[in-house]
């Protein structure tokens, strides 16, 4: 049992997507940083990250926001986050968003230090190997383009996955393909966006996996109301709620309604 003074102080930053259309992935992150022996507290000042802002080029926006995630996350051992996409922003554009501003830019390099992607946070940083966890179903596995390629998450989530009781991993082909998502490329690219989440959908289902996990909330969203369209029987699910055991807690994933 790890001693309260001892604990690391964790600031979850839950995201826009998972406050607003998936809140158990919140929870989920929480008992699994709480069952890896940390302190989490759930900052009231965040908000956005800044990335739709900053990949629209609306520089000014993302800068704010940028600063108002500084200001609430500071204090903190770490920051966690259940999205590789929000965290990569936070770790990789934040300290050149602030560059040129003296009083944020050694803020933005503090804070960027201090972020990670939840699974890899467990793994590289815990060193957590295994979880507490049973979902008897065959998965596939999704890995998100700026988990992957930003933070280089790609063997922490099957490690802590080969852990999971009853658990069977089938490795997706086009595992490092993006599904079409992409944050604001979805609204820009419809089309394009649209045929490569068909490529998607159908590599998924010949897998013959029951289950789909994702570790950014936008890719399930977009996979889910892709397979769903499709009358697809495949679950879409959030790699933490599997790994913390919750994934009896709400339905699949659905596609996002206005």
């Amino acid at each position: 049992m790890v001693e309260t003074r001892t604990r690391p102080r964790v600031g979850l930053f839950v995201t826009c997507l998972v406050d607003v259309f998936r809140p158990t992935v919140g929870f989920a992150a929480v008992k699994l940083l709480e069952d890896a022996g940390c302190t989490v507290e759930v900052p009231r000042g965040q908000t956005c990250c800044g990335q739709p802002a900053y990949n629209s080029g609306d520089r000014r926006t993302a800068q704010d926001l940028a600063r108002q995630t500084i200001a609430a996350f500071e204090g903190f051992d770490h920051v966690v986050l259940p999205s590789g996409s929000c965290a990569g922003m936070i770790r990789k554009h934040y300290p050149a968003l602030l560059a040129d501003d003296p009083a944020w830019a050694h803020r933005a390099q503090h804070l960027a230090a201090r972020t990670h992607e939840l699974v890899s946070f467990l793994v590289d940083v815990l060193g957590v190997t295994d979880v507490d966890a049973r979902y008897p179903d065959t998965v596939t596995y999704h890995d998100s383009c700026s988990g992957l390629r930003e933070l280089g998450i790609k063997a922490q989530p099957r490690q802590l996955l080969a852990s999971v009781e009853g658990l069977e991993l089938t490795e997706l082909p086009g595992a490092e393909v993006c599904c079409g998502f992409g944050g604001t490329f979805c609204v820009k690219y419809p089309d394009v966006s649209n045929r490569m989440v068909e490529d998607k959908a159908a590599e998924i289902t010949a897998t013959g996996a029951g289950t789909v996990l994702a570790g950014d909330l936008g890719c399930l969203m977009n996979m889910a109301g892709k397979l769903s369209r499709q009358g697809s029987p495949v679950q879409v699910r959030h790699v933490a709620e599997v790994l913390a055991g919750m994934a009896g807690e709400a339905p699949p994933i659905g596609p996002a309604k206005a």
